[in-house]
């Protein structure tokens, strides 16, 4: 059984490229897999291995500037949800596109699973799922507003637009794992909004900690690995994943005309080129190959 770890810290890197390279070779001495992002504002990402390999990468992270208070989320895997280990420099750890926010200078106040219910059943509480459409489509919280958002860098301008309508309500904001709303709870303090709050750890915390009889969340959680993902427990959700979008699957989406394995479904059919969609085509070939011959290809993410 492989774990698998996510993690992020907001804290000033002033040269995350220079923290790139030791952290991948320790990585890589691991046999760990998975994507970590440096950025100038902190580390976030992903990675999965073994107990050893995971618990020596998290002590190297933990003695970096201002992450000794990291806190992340695990999860097992029976197999590896990753093709490579990548390590990236980044303009931004998680993308707002908003030069001001800095979770570093304040965030909305942290709610534990076990609080989250209440707050969100209260009348005066507005619930706002931070996510991408895509995300909130296969799952989300009892009575959550969904932006409707292609991409986090979508969230202020779709605030801007709805401020209005949430006037003289608390906020309460959720997303994967706790980084987006980090961030996006800086953000609604700058626009002033007084009561600010978010579920601590995220929506895999909450599914980890609550019992599926107490929970008011209805559908799976989309989780950025080949897992795709998660319910109760942190129980695999069955979904698939669109090879050419990245978006999850069901088994209806599967079974509809514009669905090609490893090229198009029908929330991507109209987004590539013709050229685009030979190149996929092309890279399921190459799958399909090494399937045949017992390999695992790794494709190009």
């Amino acid at each position: 059984m492989l774990t698998v770890a996510a993690l992020y810290q907001f804290t000033a890197f002033p040269d995350p490229a220079a923290l790139r390279a030791p952290l991948l070779a320790l990585c890589e001495e691991h046999g760990l897999k998975g994507s970590l992002l440096l950025a100038r504002e902190g580390i976030n990402g992903t990675i999965a291995g073994t107990r050893e390999g995971i618990d020596a990468v998290l002590a190297h992270i933990r003695a970096l500037p201002g992450c000794a208070s990291l806190d992340w989320k695990e999860s097992p895997a029976g197999e590896m949800p990753f093709g490579r280990m990548k390590v990236r420099l980044k303009r931004e750890i998680v993308t707002m596109g908003e030069p001001e926010v800095d979770p570093t200078a304040g965030t909305g106040r942290y709610v534990a699973p076990e609080g989250w219910n209440a707050l969100i059943s209260a009348e005066d509480v507005v619930v706002i799922d931070t996510r991408n459409d895509y995300e909130v489509a296969i799952g989300t919280f009892e009575g959550a507003v969904d932006p409707g958002t292609k991409s986090f860098r979508e969230f202020p301008g779709w605030w801007r637009d709805n401020a209005a309508r949430f006037a003289g309500k608390r906020v309460a904001m959720f997303c994967t794992g706790g980084i987006r709303c980090e961030k996006s709870t800086n953000f609604l303090i700058r626009e002033g909004v007084e009561e600010v709050f978010h579920l601590k750890g995220g929506i895999l915390k909450y599914l980890e900690e609550v019992p599926e009889a107490e929970s008011l969340w209805h559908g799976a959680c989309f989780v950025f690995d080949q897992r795709v993902s998660v319910g109760h427990g942190l129980v695999p959700g069955g979904h698939g994943m669109c090879h050419a979008c990245r978006r999850p699957l069901t088994g209806e989406a599967e079974r509809h005309p514009d669905y090609e394995e490893g090229v198009s479904c029908p929330a991507c059919i109209d987004e590539y080129s013709p050229e685009q969609r030979a190149r996929f085509r092309e890279r399921q070939r190459q799958v399909a190959l090494a399937e045949d011959r017992g390999e695992r290809h790794l494709g190009p993410r």
